[in-house]
């Protein structure tokens, strides 16, 4: 029994294999983009969701970051989030909003609470009229100097909200989000680079860049 191999053939064929692989993920670095766009976008909703979580558990950590009386909703937001993508990836950051709600014992929106009680940054409290007026440890005082009040939300409001952050990257980002992310789970099963290995053989590179090109482009559209 003879049997014929047409050893060009294959070698050619193989070429085009590999030329069909390399044009694939060619086209799944093309996508890139797509890609960290719509993660900011999930992981941005997750994170609020997580500092929302933890300041329902620790409100003496976090009531600085909500309108007074709305810690760990998100109607009381006194924090905004947002993503940037680059060609070195994607970065998050953090901005605060001024406060409109006036707390009790007060005429005034604490305007600025989020950033300086984050920060620890010292107030002074003038009065607005001769004598200012307020309660020291269940004492009623009266002053007509001015007042400092050298960290308006106490040590645990300090830095909270950067290190719930860090939390969220250091820990829950690896553990549990990576194991629930919608587009984690697409881009862990390429089907359509096996599904498309008899066309990629004729295609070659241009019809691999395409099928990867869709395919991640898709899993940023999930």
């Amino acid at each position: 029994m003879r049997v014929a191999f047409d050893d060009k053939k294959f070698y050619k064929d193989m070429t085009k294999f590999v030329e069909y692989t390399e044009g694939f993920l060619q086209g799944v670095q093309n996508a890139k983009p797509q890609i960290l766009d719509k993660l900011g976008k999930e992981v941005i909703e997750r994170i609020k969701e997580f500092v929302d979580a933890n300041a329902r558990v620790n409100p003496q950590a976090l009531h600085h970051i909500y309108e007074w009386s709305m810690t760990g909703t998100p109607q009381g937001r006194l924090f905004d989030l947002g993503y940037r993508v680059s060609g070195a990836g994607i970065s998050f950051n953090y901005t605060f909003r001024q406060s409109t709600s006036i707390s009790d014992g007060s005429t005034v929106p604490f305007y600025d609470k989020a950033r300086i009680m984050e920060m620890g940054i010292p107030v002074t409290i003038r009065p607005r009229k001769k004598v200012l007026a307020f309660e020291d440890n269940g004492e009623q005082v009266f002053t007509s100097k001015p007042v400092v009040v050298a960290n308006p939300g106490g040590e645990e409001t300090t830095g909270a909200l950067e290190q719930t952050l860090e939390t969220f990257f250091n820990s829950y980002f690896t553990q549990a989000y990576l194991n629930s992310s919608q587009i984690f789970d697409y881009l862990k099963n390429p089907f359509p680079y096996k599904d498309n290995v008899q066309r990629g053989v004729r295609g070659g590179r241009g019809y691999g860049r395409s099928v990867g090109y869709s395919w991640a482009s898709g899993g940023a559209a999930a």
